[in-house]
């Protein structure tokens, strides 16, 4: 049946207009993103389809990127609704991230929910730098470079270069093991300290060295005394 003939009190739009947005099921925010469905189902049913593609996991669908939802090959699900899609959960990440930028950082566990929500899913490898200003706080997030499934490269240029442009005075370091394995490769060792000479040499300072999997976090400053 098309929502709406449905009772007012039940179509997803008055609902979160009259209820507020907690009130409404994962399919039914999804729905109001779809806007409409097919001839065959109305935008409650798709949103439950794709939801069904991803095992009803939020997690999974927050790993799609607009390709691979439209190669899920859904009738009613073309490219600009995975592109609205793509964008709201974009949103709801960067509104996690957002206090961050008003707050004093000096630690891992200050930012690592927010390192784990943007990498942990990723299907390749993410090399990712968060900059900070005198005052520990946040100035600049950037992806310094994206790799296969294996490993990717960072070259400490690139994310020097970027550090004085932005006049940081200290550097959080981050990237993925999309194999869910947290120990630190050899490369990875040998990455974090000559990131860490360069930062001593320039005056800036390396904060932490972050590994970030489905598994979990393992932090270089904490898990060494010496850092």
């Amino acid at each position: 049946m098309p929502i709406k003939l449905w009772d007012p009190n039940d179509q997803p739009c008055y609902k979160l207009h009259k209820k507020g947005a907690k009130y409404l099921s994962d399919g039914e925010l999804l729905a109001i993103l779809l806007q409409h469905g097919t001839a065959q189902e109305n935008a409650v049913d798709l949103a439950r389809n794709l939801l069904g593609k991803c095992n009803n996991n939020l997690q999974k669908l927050s790993k799609l990127s607009v390709n691979d939802m439209v190669a899920l090959k859904i009738k009613g699900i073309g490219k600009m609704k995975a592109i609205r899609i793509v964008a709201a959960i974009e949103l709801g990440s960067r509104r996690l991230f957002q206090h961050n930028y008003d707050k004093n950082i000096f630690q891992s566990s200050d930012v690592i929910n927010h390192l784990k929500h943007s990498l942990q899913f990723e299907s390749r490898e993410v090399f990712l730098v968060i900059f900070l200003n005198q005052a520990n706080k946040i100035i600049h997030e950037q992806i310094l470079s994206e790799g296969g499934i294996t490993g990717t490269v960072a070259d400490p240029r690139v994310l020097f270069k970027l550090a004085l442009s932005h006049e940081a005075t200290g550097v959080i370091i981050c990237h993925n093991h999309p194999s869910g394995q947290l120990q630190p490769s050899r490369m990875d060792d040998l990455l974090t300290e000559k990131v860490k000479k360069a930062a001593n040499f320039l005056d800036i300072k390396l904060i932490d060295h972050i590994i970030v999997s489905t598994q979990g976090y393992y932090s270089y400053a904490e898990q060494n005394n010496n850092w």
